[in-house]
């Protein structure tokens, strides 16, 4: 989820792998650790249908400044926007009139969770299980933020995107690694993974998740490893800053520059889905 500018801006070194996936889908994993980790943080959502979050794990980003993206939802902590169900945390975007606190309105809102200033880790695995919306202007993600971001700003806290889809790209995850670059203001690592052809990610239920260790982030989809990217990847005259704490966000936005707008085709209101978020730590 790019926080300040445009993807098209970014320096990058991109990669794309399709693979024939086992369907992992409909069966939720169990809590039993990844072998060599300890478990550390998680949220398994089994509060009461209809509840908000635990408010000791998750905050919320509210408002709609566009975030860096010309996103055009308004972010709220609702329980029209977020609420716990069925086991699952639900995120649901929504396409109505919103007004915001200076009076300016809104045609869509959704949610943004975070555990800024709640959690934070540096180095681990950090995994969730999620069912993505689907449709034109959605996009989704699962991602982490350098806790400094209030005192650096980005991309200088860097920038760790394990889960990003697009409704255009319906069979695509997009992951990557952003954070101060030389001669562009940003530098960036990212790599895709795509289901064979006819499959959508919001068909089902994946598992998504990052193992970062000092100068090395692997990202999975199912248990399949797609990127592996280390320290000497990272461009030329630019810093990897992936050497501190991070803090969790999940998001559905609504429209931006890089998923377009929603069109006549998108269907409303899209969820999604998150069984649950597990942050694991490397055994001594």
């Amino acid at each position: 989820m790019l926080t300040l500018a445009s993807r098209k801006t970014r320096r990058c070194i991109c990669l794309l792998a399709a693979l024939s996936l086992p369907s992992l889908g409909g069966e939720a994993q169990n809590e039993k650790a990844p072998e060599g980790y300890a478990l550390v943080w998680s949220d398994e959502f089994n509060g009461q249908d209809g509840s908000l979050p635990d408010a000791s794990k998750w905050t919320y980003d509210i408002g709609a400044s566009g975030w860096g993206n010309n996103e055009l939802g308004y972010y709220t902590n609702r329980r029209e926007n977020v609420q716990i169900e069925d086991g699952k945390l639900v995120i649901t975007a929504r396409r109505e009139t919103y007004t915001g606190p200076n009076g300016a309105k809104f045609n869509y809102t959704s949610a943004r969770l975070k555990t800024q200033g709640l959690f934070s880790q540096a180095y681990g695995r950090f995994e969730a299980r999620i069912k993505v919306p689907a449709g034109q202007g959605m996009w989704p993600a699962f991602w982490l933020l350098g806790e400094n971001f209030g005192s650096v700003g980005w991309p200088k806290c860097g920038e760790i995107d394990i889960m990003e889809n697009i409704g255009k790209e319906p069979g695509i995850n997009h992951s990557s690694l952003h954070g101060p670059g030389s001669t562009n203001a940003t530098g960036e690592l990212t790599a895709a993974i795509t289901l064979p052809a006819g499959q959508k990610l919001s068909d089902d239920f994946h598992a998504y998740a990052a193992e970062w260790e000092p100068g090395t982030v692997r990202f999975y989809m199912d248990a399949n490893l797609y990127a592996t990217f280390t320290s000497e990847q990272w461009p030329p005259g630019g810093k990897w800053v992936f050497n501190h704490r991070f803090f969790l966000v999940l998001n559905v936005a609504v429209g931006g520059d890089w998923p377009g707008s929603p069109d006549g085709t998108t269907a409303f209101p899209q969820t999604m889905l998150v069984d649950y978020v597990r942050v694991y730590k490397r055994k001594t």
